[in-house]
């Protein structure tokens, strides 16, 4: 059996990386999921173990102090990882595993596992960015402006990326997730 690819999603924050990640799945049964730790509250209609591991900062840095993170980073005051251990699991498997992390992760994936394909999400113009994070209405204007920033940062990478996907149109952009996934798979 041959070892699965491992895939790096990433970009701004209201690019719409969940959803697409979450048809892919439903679509390309070769594909899983490995769910991130990290510290922040959840959101409204998260689960934890499905959309995270929402665990305490105090154990999260345990978890690095033992080497149990592929990569970890912090983003907007929380801290965020990949736990590297079902990771491995699904590779052995043989099923492709996707990773939806922000920028400094998906950096340190690279350096780990140059061999990760890396995707970039992102929204067709930074206006509709803040529009959707405006839209979300889960953070304070602070907040909010903190993720503006970072966003220009991360649109400012987009040539680190192996591929691109851009989310104006919903079901356009379904369609190249599902077709970006299944060439990433079919390219073992």
């Amino acid at each position: 059996m041959r070892r699965g690819r491992l895939i790096v999603v990433s970009g701004p924050s209201g690019a719409g990386k969940s959803t697409l990640i979450r048809q892919a799945l439903s679509e390309v049964p070769e594909l899983a999921y490995s769910v991130s730790a990290t510290t922040r509250k959840p959101r409204e209609g998260e689960v934890d173990g499905r959309d995270y591991l929402f665990i305490s900062r105090e154990e999260f840095e345990r978890w690095i102090e033992e080497g149990r993170f592929l990569e970890w980073a912090e983003y907007s005051g929380n801290l965020y990882g990949t736990p590297e251990e079902k990771v491995e699991e699904f590779l052995d498997e043989g099923r492709s595993v996707i990773l939806e992390i922000e920028l400094q992760g998906a950096r340190k994936v690279r350096e780990k596992r140059p061999d990760a394909v890396m995707v970039f999400v992102r929204a067709p113009s930074l206006e509709e960015t803040r529009k959707r994070l405006e839209g979300r209405a889960t953070e304070d204007t602070e907040a909010m402006e903190l993720r503006m920033a970072t966003a220009l940062g991360e649109v400012a990478a987009m040539d680190e990326f192996d591929r691109e996907v851009v989310n104006g149109d919903r079901e356009r952009a379904r369609e190249d997730m599902i077709r970006t996934m299944r060439e990433i798979i079919g390219g073992k």
